[in-house]
């Protein structure tokens, strides 16, 4: 590997008007590696050559699948925190689920295979952490302060992937800020008092964005929805009507 004053030696005696072969001769660098330098003279790091979104900006290559599922848990429980020399991606998930940290860790994976996953102990939760420089690329919502404090919105290519993967991209909403309940109520029937129990799903989250995003994906496979308020704020995402609770478990399920 050459550094780059060597590079910038080699093209001066080339923008001389000698010749490449002349240059590879006098330095000993081959007539390929000149030409590589004057397409590109810095060397391209590693780190971006990994980078599914800056290899390939008008069609990023990530596994879509796992990647809605992580893009919802972090829209929930994550964060990514700019570092002296790289970035790092957190997702908070409690002990109570050992499943879900299991599926968060494999699903980092799978997005980013060159990365090693940590789990860092928290009190009463697990970060699952990575670092890459390249985390704001795949995560462009990231920014200082609360999400719910500022506008959150999917950019083009993760659109495109929420709408050919919205089910991975709902379980992970729902792993990270939501959960299923069984409700009960009782009737009389026939002069006795009987107990009714009944599943249903709430998603829950400040930001009007994050809601929407879980909005339109449910919308996008049928499942039918209403917004409640808790202390006068509309943040609730409730699922009840039979048939979308019977969508919503077989794709998505309780945490485990």
């Amino acid at each position: 590997m050459y550094d780059v004053t060597v590079r910038r030696h080699a093209l001066a005696l080339v923008a001389q008007g000698r010749s490449l072969n002349s240059v590879s001769k006098q330095t000993g660098i081959s007539r390929a590696a000149l030409r590589s330098w004057q397409r590109r003279l810095l060397p391209v790091r590693p780190s971006a050559a990994r980078c599914p979104v800056c290899a390939a900006p008008a069609r990023p290559r990530v596994d879509g699948a796992n990647y809605a599922y992580l893009l919802g848990l972090y829209l929930g429980d994550g964060c990514v925190s700019r570092l002296r020399r790289t970035c790092s991606l957190r997702i908070a998930c409690a002990d109570a689920w050992p499943g879900l940290i299991d599926e968060c860790v494999r699903a980092v994976a799978c997005v980013h295979p060159a990365n090693k996953v940590f789990r860092v102990r928290r009190q009463g939760c697990v970060a699952v952490t990575a670092y890459n420089p390249h985390w704001p690329c795949l995560f462009p919502q990231h920014g200082p302060g609360r999400k719910h404090e500022r506008t959150i919105e999917l950019v083009g290519w993760q659109r495109e992937i929420a709408g050919t993967h919205p089910w991975p991209l709902i379980r992970g909403l729902v792993h990270s800020d939501g959960s299923r309940v069984v409700n009960w109520t009782t009737r009389t029937v026939a002069g006795r008092r009987k107990r009714y129990e009944y599943p249903r799903y709430f998603f829950t989250n400040k930001s009007e964005g994050i809601r929407r995003i879980c909005t339109d994906a449910l919308d996008a496979v049928g499942v039918e929805w209403t917004l409640l308020s808790r202390a006068g704020e509309a943040i609730n995402i409730s699922i009840a009507r039979r048939a979308s609770v019977a969508l919503m478990d077989a794709h998505v399920g309780p945490k485990y």
